[in-house]
């Protein structure tokens, strides 16, 4: 990411980007300081899942002044906010319930957040949707369709080609995807992980190595926050 991002944001002229940061420490969690790399590295907001808690030394942060997102359906009292403003953008981070954790309910949650918001919405509004089943990433793209201006999946780390924008203006896709080494099984070393699977007996996953893969979706809005564009934007390092 180091190696790309800085590039891209200067020959498409990105104004912000989001990237969902949960297995950014040697995939498992996210810590103060490879959030910081991120954010050195261009990101602006970081978003996370259901592995934002591996680490522990990441929760005291969580409330503080770095700009990381834990799912909003989370209980209440749980360390982190689920939504922020950053510039003219709200980006807000939910996470599925369908072969997961059993969550407050991500369309209720979202449509809390909506309604009730105390400070005036911006006009673009991101959600990153941390889900396993495509079923519940397309019905949750539907259900706010109009109401936001991207709804874009993450967790799976296989990125889809079913970029589109609704009949509402909002910008979709099932799964952005992952940054990391592309030959591998979500990120892990394949031999690990085949051992697992053959044997079913736990094995210690280790991240692969090799080239990297760069999976992201460009979108582009109007003023009124209606997806004008979204594309894929892949790359190998």
């Amino acid at each position: 990411m180091r190696t790309l991002l800085p590039a891209l944001r200067q020959d498409y002229g990105i104004e912000m980007v989001v990237a969902n940061g949960e297995n950014a420490a040697g995939g498992f969690g996210i810590t103060k300081e490879t959030a910081e790399e991120l954010l050195d590295c261009g990101v602006d907001v970081i978003t996370t899942g259901n592995h934002v808690w591996d680490r522990k030394e990441i929760v005291p942060h969580l409330n503080g002044e770095l700009p990381i997102l834990r799912p909003i359906n989370y209980p209440e009292k749980v360390p982190g906010r689920g939504h922020l403003i950053k510039g003219e953008v709200l980006v807000v981070n939910v996470m599925g319930r369908v072969f997961m954790s059993p969550l407050l309910c991500p369309f209720r949650a979202t449509d809390s957040l909506l309604k009730n918001m105390s400070e005036e919405k911006p006009k673009v509004i991101l959600v990153d949707f941390h889900a396993e089943a495509t079923s519940e990433k397309q019905a949750l793209g539907w259900y706010l369709d109009g109401r936001v201006s991207a709804v874009l999946g993450t967790h799976t780390h296989v990125a889809t080609s079913d970029t589109r924008i609704l009949p509402r203006g909002t910008a979709y896709v099932t799964d952005v995807g992952m940054t990391g080494p592309r030959d591998s099984v979500i990120g892990n070393t394949p031999e690990v992980v085949l051992e697992r699977f053959l044997k079913q007996i736990p094995q210690r996953l280790t991240v692969a190595s090799g080239p990297a893969i760069f999976n992201s979706v460009l979108t582009e809005f109007d003023d009124e926050g209606r997806a004008v564009s979204i594309e894929r934007l892949d790359l190998t390092a």
